[in-house]
């Protein structure tokens, strides 16, 4: 891996820090960014460094490294990987609890810290990877139109990735008479009954079919389910929004607001963000 693995070293003994930093200085892929002397250094050092890789102290003044890792979490701040370093072997159970690297008895043989090292960079790799797969998926599933999960569940069977093509227009029969509304013209289609309404900017069309045969018919690269009754076009998406009570909605660009349902969330979310 030739990637650098930005570092920092969080111990209240300056001599403890020292020695932690000579030896780490002897790999040349370890690059130390920074070394704090408590708690509140090593969370502000994350912030404004994010690094990739944090040497913590576990018995410290203040917050504990168990502390500094909770809050890091619930700052919203992404956590490095990290290896817990303490004179104490009473607390492995609870590092590893927390999917810690690793746990460093002091002093830390090199022998020991090169195997830290070494299943560091394994881990650093393998979420690269992942990483670099997941990229890959997005990037098939916009040329093929297919969901990312079909795609991953083809490559996992070592099946083909299936193209997908879709009509640019939905057929709509409304009695002697057939409509063919452009699809990139649908705002939303929602559920009335046993028939949908497909509702445009200037119309709304009755059609008898179900949403899952809809479903089917819309490019999941433009049509997202938002609840079991609702398919939104994400090009008409204007906001994502919360309420006090626990709900969510989309405010769409003609400032229609559709609700959200729990079970759509996280999906709708991210499709939004995206």
């Amino acid at each position: 891996m030739s990637k650098k693995l930005s570092t920092i070293i969080v111990d209240d003994e300056p001599l403890a820090r020292k020695g932690l930093a000579i030896r780490l200085q002897e790999h040349k892929d370890i690059d130390i960014i920074a070394q704090c002397s408590n708690g509140r250094e090593a969370i502000e050092a994350v912030r404004a460094y994010q690094p990739d890789l944090i040497f913590l102290d576990i018995q410290m003044p203040g917050l504990t490294g168990f502390e500094v890792v909770e809050a890091i979490i619930e700052q919203g701040l992404t956590l490095p990987m990290v290896v817990f370093v303490t004179a104490f072997d009473q607390y492995a159970m609870q590092a590893f609890e927390v999917h810690a690297q690793d746990y460093l008895l002091k002093p830390a043989d090199e022998q020991r810290l090169a195997q830290t090292l070494d299943k560091v960079r394994q881990n650093m790799l393998s979420e690269m990877n992942a990483l670099h797969k997941s990229k890959l998926v997005r990037l098939v599933s916009d040329v093929t139109g297919n969901d990312s999960e079909k795609i991953l569940q083809e490559l996992e069977n070592n099946e083909p990735v299936s193209l997908s093509s879709y009509s640019d227009v939905l057929a709509i029969k409304d009695g002697g008479e057939v409509s063919r509304v452009p699809v990139k013209d649908i705002l939303w289609i929602d559920a009335a009954g046993d028939y949908m309404c497909v509702h445009t900017q200037d119309n709304t069309h009755i059609l008898r079919k179900t949403m899952k045969q809809l479903e089917e018919t819309l490019d999941p690269r433009r049509f997202l389910r938002s609840h079991r009754s609702t398919i939104v076009n994400k090009s008409y998406i204007e906001k994502f929004c919360s309420q006090l009570n626990g709900e969510y909605y989309l405010v769409m660009s003609n400032g229609k607001e559709l609700k959200v349902s729990r079970s759509y969330k996280e999906k709708v979310k991210k499709a939004v963000i995206a």
